[in-house]
């Protein structure tokens, strides 16, 4: 992290240019261009195992170069952070390497495929810490400025005591019995199916906005389809994979379905499904108060709409608030009011939060204890669905943001 006369240089290497990569390569890009940061971020190299395809995504997506071992990017003293947008399998592997090795770290979600893993995690970044490195979860749906906004309202009181949470995401794109065995299909790989892939999500944004922390879970989880056609390996290796003859065993769930406790009282329903037939990134997440409600929907990602029920019964009713305020969380670095954000902005804001603490020698959030305490949440929902019970949560492990 060398600067002269100009802020500091933070230099980015990340590993996997797929999905995640894409929209996270985005964001280094764009971050520094919108938002004043107290660090340059220098996207200095991309990793992925298949030399020529790496260098060309490099290229493609304004990287300045390439390697296919991870393990370089850890002796490079030109990177200073790992940005790690691999399959869950290698999650841990990497963060802990690269914290162990002096770098910043940010990682996708779910933290790990299983507690102990996200146990190990938790523990090299608190080590970590202790030496000024940094690390973070990569949970982008904080970053929408209406979600963000939805947690300002609740903890300003403005709805008064929450009594129940409900949340839902649902997608489709698994419905279809001939759809391939792609890598978040299988267990060893993707840890678990709709629930940890697309639960994660909700299941952090209903704690992030409410403020507090899921104590208990009871639910069931279910596969429609156990056998899907096999894909050829390769770099490539997802939606775009060729067909390589056979099938294979579905090893995760495609829908979860569970009710929560909340260590404030309140209580919890929540969906997470692959087979909402006709919804492709359906995220809801809807909290009553006893003073008021608030509801988001992420098909209406720059609303939010708030009922405020100290208002005159007569005319009281669901206000539709459009976030494209200058004073909206994140909204004045971008465009005139009325004029929307998209998905890859709440990459973007993801990016500008984690530099921003970084640069001012602070631990960003949501942490490695943020993402083990979803990673708990997860695990409970999985031991409730195999013996049908109420089970605990473990809870002190989670920040207080």
């Amino acid at each position: 992290m060398t600067g002269s006369t100009g802020p500091a240089t933070l230099g980015v290497g990340m590993v996997g240019y797929s999905f995640m990569g894409a929209v996270h390569s985005q964001a280094w890009r764009t971050a520094g261009r919108f938002f004043d940061l107290p660090m340059t971020p220098s996207m200095v190299a991309l990793c992925g195992r298949d030399g020529a395809a790496v260098a060309a995504a490099a290229e493609r997506m304004g990287w300045a170069g390439s390697e296919t071992s991870w393990k370089r990017l850890l002796t490079r003293d030109d990177v200073d952070l790992v940005d790690v947008c691999t399959p869950g399998d290698t999650h841990a592997e990497i963060a802990i390497a690269a914290l162990e090795a002096g770098k910043h770290v940010l990682c996708e979600k779910p933290l790990a495929n299983s507690v102990a893993e996200a146990l190990d995690m938790v523990r090299a970044a608190e080590t970590a810490r202790a030496r000024g490195v940094r690390s973070m979860v990569a949970f982008n749906y904080r970053r929408i400025p209406a979600v963000a906004l939805a947690r300002t309202l609740v903890a300003k009181g403005r709805i008064g005591t929450v009594r129940h949470v409900r949340a839902q995401y649902l997608q489709d794109w698994v419905v279809d019995p001939e759809f391939p065995l792609v890598w978040r299909l299988q267990k060893d790989k993707a840890g678990s199916g709709a629930l940890g892939d697309i639960g994660a999500h909700v299941i952090d944004l209903a704690q992030h906005v409410t403020g507090s922390s899921i104590t208990s879970v009871t639910g069931t989880t279910e596969t429609f389809v156990t056998e899907r056609p096999l894909v050829a390996e390769g770099p490539t290796s997802g939606l775009r994979a060729g067909a390589a003859g056979g099938r294979g065993q579905v090893t995760v769930d495609d829908a979860a379905l569970f009710l929560t406790r909340f260590d404030s009282g309140a209580l919890g329903c929540f969906e997470a499904t692959r087979f909402a037939t006709g919804r492709k990134n359906t995220i809801r997440l809807e909290v009553n108060g006893s003073e008021g409600s608030i509801v988001f929907d992420f098909e209406a990602m720059n609303e939010l709409q708030f009922y405020d029920g100290t208002e005159d019964p007569e005319t009281a009713g669901f206000r539709r608030v459009l976030v494209t305020e200058p004073g909206h969380p994140y909204v004045g670095a971008w465009w005139p009011p009325g004029h929307g954000l998209g998905y890859e902005h709440t990459f973007t804001h993801e990016v500008v939060d984690l530099v921003t603490a970084i640069g001012r020698g602070e631990d960003p959030a949501p942490s490695f204890a943020d993402g083990l305490q979803v990673q708990q949440v997860l695990a409970a929902v999985e031991r409730s669905a195999a013996d049908g019970t109420w089970q605990d949560v473990p809870t002190s492990s989670r920040s207080a943001r």
